[in-house]
């Protein structure tokens, strides 16, 4: 089996396992929190995971080979909504009457950020081996993170 069928098989079980989990796990503790708290929740994650994209800018961690068409916007992106995520969930934590509007922010901010990142990968055709060491952000990282922003979506909808 080809080493993409191999990354695509990785990436793919670990948004499955990342939705059952979600769904068995996290949907019903989530369930018995109030939606702030449950932000916040979803959020931290996001706070300290969003930062490791920084990652695919490191000669020594990623090949050569990488394309800056894919890594540099996937970098900036992520580091850009790990700050995002750091300030909406000071602003829940000090309910701040903006404080939802900039989840949304966030929210739409990184689930596109991650979106882009995989169009961008298979457009720019990624061989997985040019993520060197950072391999384990596209099949480990961003399945559950993506997940994340499922959810808060749906927190988001719904009504306080």
């Amino acid at each position: 089996m080809s080493s993409f069928a191999l990354f695509g098989i990785s990436t793919l079980m670990s948004l499955v396992s990342s939705v059952v989990v979600a769904r068995l796990y996290v949907g019903p503790w989530l369930r018995t929190m109030n939606r702030d708290q449950a932000l916040k929740v979803l959020l931290a994650p996001h706070m300290f995971f969003r930062f490791i994209g920084l990652s695919f800018l490191l000669p020594g961690v990623v090949s050569p080979s990488l394309p800056a068409a894919f890594a540099v916007p996937a970098a900036y992106g992520d580091f850009f909504a790990g700050i995002l995520a750091i300030a909406a969930t000071l602003a829940l934590s000090r309910r701040a009457a903006w404080a939802k509007a900039f989840v949304w922010v966030f929210n739409v901010w990184g689930a596109a950020d991650l979106l882009c990142a995989v169009i961008q990968g298979l457009r720019v055709h990624i061989e997985p081996g040019a993520l060197g060491a950072a391999f384990f952000i596209p099949t480990a990282i961003m399945p559950p993170l993506l997940v994340t922003h499922g959810l808060i979506f749906r927190l988001l909808a719904r009504s306080k």
